[in-house]
């Protein structure tokens, strides 16, 4: 009863260790959300002090926003692909969809480090101002996560690729697809709360 009960489960929770790995996930995607929390915290209490730099309004420019925007959320339906062709137990599928998702990862944190790097030369660094010393922290933050799950992501690739689709492997590519669609959330927040109200305030 109980095997047939575990065959019927998808395989990154047939076993009682990866359902247990996958909680303890979901609870340090709670510190995560926590530490997004305070960083957003910190940067509407600090995104009006300017000390005689540039606003919101001198330094965003909703084309380049929209790109990334529409970079990572397109990145997050490639990875539900990914992960849907993983319960399928197409491994090729799977990979080829977790690729192109790691592409637009990377394109979005390309697109990232030019806009930081185009408002350092415009004189807008984090110690210009209170505003963009937490403008800087959150989406640093934020973009360090993206550029370390697509090292991490790489890793569980090689594993797939050496080993096949096993419980263990399946786990660890759920457990980055859960990562990935919680960065894009926080990246919607970021979108809404950072740039469109710093763009119309």
């Amino acid at each position: 009863m109980s095997a047939n009960l575990n065959t019927a489960l998808p395989l990154e929770y047939q076993t009682e260790q990866n359902r247990m790995n996958i909680l303890g996930f979901w609870i340090f995607l709670g510190a995560e959300i926590i530490l997004f929390a305070t960083l957003f915290a910190t940067y509407s209490v600090l995104s009006t002090r300017f000390a005689g730099g540039p606003t919101q309004n001198d330094l965003f420019e909703i084309k380049g926003v929209m790109t990334e925007t529409i970079l990572l959320l397109t990145s997050s339906f490639t990875c539900g692909l990914a992960i849907y062709e993983m319960h399928r137990g197409n491994k090729k599928g799977l990979l080829t969809w977790m690729i192109i998702t790691l592409l637009l990862g990377a394109g979005f944190v390309g697109l990232e480090i030019n806009e930081f790097i185009t408002y350092v030369h415009e004189g807008a660094t984090m110690q210009t101002s209170a505003f963009l010393s937490s403008f800087f922290v959150l989406l640093g933050t934020h973009g360090l996560h993206v550029s370390m799950g697509i090292g991490w992501a790489v890793m569980v690739m090689i594993q797939i690729v050496k080993r096949g689709l096993t419980p263990v492997t399946a786990r660890k590519a759920f457990i980055i697809g859960l990562y990935w669609h919680f960065l894009d959330v926080v990246w919607i927040f970021i979108f809404t709360f950072v740039y469109l109200k710093g763009m119309v305030s």
